[in-house]
């Protein structure tokens, strides 16, 4: 005799299952739609700092000491004083959204090893400088405290000669995507000067690509 009630029941746990799979794929289906467009929308945001070109026009960086240096395209200043060392870098945003400066930090020495300082070490910006996509500005940054052996050894490095290294902290206009790109500053007696040079990006908020 057939029993109509089993087979009912073991239909409609069949149809239940075809449903649920096809509510999983098409979830699946509808969050790596998602992913995509998120990914597409943050491409369209980030920004990429190098150095600028030395065709560029040169940009008068101002400290909040009232003190300007001005900086040539694809070109750097390094001026030591009594009291304060001010460093700049004549950059370009290659990337397609706004760059906000927002730290850095300096060491008197070429890093060799893959990585960036830690982000507590990093000193803050007195003001965001804000990067334009496709566009050129400065980093500008400043050692005030004669008595820190952080100010005596960065003084010593430059009147030697040697190299620096400069690590950047930027982000994009709503504070994500953030950024550390690293540069090599390299003292050039013939002109005199200091000529920069990128060495890696690392991205903060993302795995690294490598």
């Amino acid at each position: 005799m057939t029993d109509w009630a089993t087979i009912s029941s073991l239909a409609t746990a069949g149809g239940t299952l075809v449903l649920a799979v096809a509510t999983f794929a098409s979830v699946r289906s509808a969050n790596r739609s998602a992913r995509t467009a998120e990914r597409t929308l943050l491409a369209g945001q980030q920004p990429l700092l190098v150095t600028s070109r030395e065709q560029d026009p040169e940009l008068n960086a101002r400290f909040v000491e009232g003190r300007i240096v001005t900086v040539p395209g694809g070109g750097a200043v390094v001026e030591v004083h009594q009291d304060i060392v001010l460093l700049a870098i004549s950059l370009r945003n290659v990337g397609t959204g706004l760059a906000v400066l927002q730290s850095w930090h300096v060491t008197p020495e070429v890093r060799t090893e893959r990585a960036h300082p830690p982000l507590a070490e990093f000193s803050a910006h007195v003001r965001d400088i804000f990067l334009a996509p496709g566009d050129h500005g400065c980093w500008q940054g400043a050692f005030r405290d004669p008595s820190a052996a952080e100010f005596r050894g960065l003084t010593a490095a430059i009147d030697a000669g040697e190299l620096l290294t400069v690590d950047v902290l930027y982000s994009d206009y709503e504070g994500g995507q953030r950024m550390i790109s690293q540069f090599a500053l390299r003292h050039d007696p013939a002109e005199r000067g200091w000529k920069p040079s990128v060495i890696r990006h690392f991205a903060l908020d993302r795995p690294e690509p490598r």
